[in-house]
């Protein structure tokens, strides 16, 4: 009988593999299962990508609230700039109202 051939995964499949769990936070288990890899083995892929994102220095916790903090900066920057065209279209619009009358 022959042994089973192992599969051998690219580094790049690795690095996508691992950002299916890690930019959409779904479970590895259930990515393992979508993507027909162990969870074991997308577990130490997701682990090394992590380890590598997460700038020296900053505990976990820490990476996760800059996380959080670069989104809700984002969307502040969005509010902003909703507002900021808001106010220019009344502006624009009361000094219509004004010049015509």
């Amino acid at each position: 009988m022959g042994s089973k051939k192992r599969r051998t995964y690219t580094p790049e499949y690795r690095v996508e593999a691992a950002h299916l769990v890690i930019d959409t936070g779904r479970p590895i288990l259930r990515v393992a299962n979508e993507i027909g890899v162990g969870a074991q083995l997308l577990g130490k892929w997701v682990a090394k990508e992590r380890g590598r994102l997460t700038p020296a220095g900053l505990a976990p916790g820490e990476r996760a609230e800059l996380e959080r903090l670069r989104k809700e900066n984002a969307q502040l920057k969005e509010e902003v700039r909703f507002l900021g065209e808001a106010a220019a279209f009344f502006a624009a619009k009361t000094a219509r109202r004004t010049a015509s009358s």
